[in-house]
């Protein structure tokens, strides 16, 4: 008998989870994964605390950020999950369950942006991943990638080789000696989500009118909309006629941004249907289970089972 389901979204700036059964569903959250660290080892303990909080499921679906194939293993984390009961592992990038949770098996293209950011475009029987490239070679657009644009503003600001921002009494704030910053953030094993973090207050000084934060937003916008028309192209669906996009994940909060990306989505794609901020990753973790083998995704989800 099925006890129910674990649906897991691993991100980098947090762990949500969602437990559902015959009597209902809770949510809950907690520190995000370490993608300079094994990835595998974490998730099992995503499980482990599922259980020791006293949740019983047999089906565990994960989204996860920074997942590679080599750590592709829906194996190895039934074998650690099997002593609780659990039947079967579903295990996808999520890029795979960000587009789930927003279009399902529709064609298109997702682009889920927060603290880094992944594009997938879906065709008939291609798909193809844009960016996620991890915040040293990539996640244009991103949280973090707002946020260093903020830090980099504030400290042109404080050299004169940039015009003033209301940035820097942001930063100044956490940084009174703006000097020292680098030197703490460089030792910071969070900086990452730390620097993440000013994604917001640039989009507030965006909506507030500051030159240089509107500047950081636009062009994080652009660079978004870029991801997506080339995975469109990639796939075959640029030519569609109203091809569809949606755009998930926090960055998305700040209309400014959103607003951007639509405009430079629609100067390339005049026709297309794009919609903002319309889904959950844990929905798409929820239906890897239910993915049809025809999906053009199915190819990109790790399973294992005891049957």
């Amino acid at each position: 008998m099925s006890h129910g389901t674990l649906a897991i979204d691993a991100g980098q700036s947090g762990i949500k989870v969602r437990h559902a059964d015959a009597a209902g569903s809770s949510e809950w959250a907690g520190p995000g994964i370490r993608t300079d660290l094994p990835l595998l080892p974490q998730l099992v303990q995503v499980v482990d605390q599922a259980v020791e909080a006293g949740h019983a499921f047999d089906e565990v679906g994960f989204g996860v950020s920074g997942l590679t194939s080599e750590e592709s293993d829906a194996g190895y984390l039934l074998a650690s999950a099997s002593q609780h009961g659990v039947r079967a592992v579903r295990l996808a990038h999520d890029s795979i369950t960000a587009y789930l949770g927003a279009l399902g098996d529709k064609r298109g293209a997702v682009v889920a942006s927060g603290t880094g950011v992944v594009t997938l475009a879906v065709g008939r029987s291609d798909i193809a991943r844009v960016d996620g490239w991890g915040y040293l070679m990539g996640d244009a657009g991103s949280g973090y990638w707002l946020g260093r644009a903020a830090l980099d503003a504030v400290m042109r600001a404080h050299d004169g080789r940039g015009g003033p921002t209301a940035l820097t009494e942001v930063v100044r704030a956490d940084f009174p000696d703006l000097e020292r910053a680098y030197i703490e953030l460089q030792s910071d094993p969070e900086r990452v989500g730390r620097i993440a973090a000013y994604a917001r207050p640039v989009a507030e000084a965006a909506e507030a009118g500051d030159v240089v934060a509107l500047e950081i937003v636009s062009a994080g916008a652009r660079e978004l909309a870029a991801s997506v028309i080339a995975g469109l192209r990639r796939v075959g669906e640029a030519d569609a006629a109203a091809p569809r996009i949606r755009a998930v994940g926090g960055v998305f909060g700040g209309a400014v941004l959103a607003e951007a990306f639509s405009a430079a989505v629609h100067e390339a794609l005049p026709g297309a249907d794009v919609r903002v901020a319309e889904a959950h990753p844990l929905d798409g973790a929820a239906a890897l289970a239910a993915v049809a083998p025809t999906s053009a995704l199915a190819a990109h989800i790790t399973t294992a089972t005891t049957d």
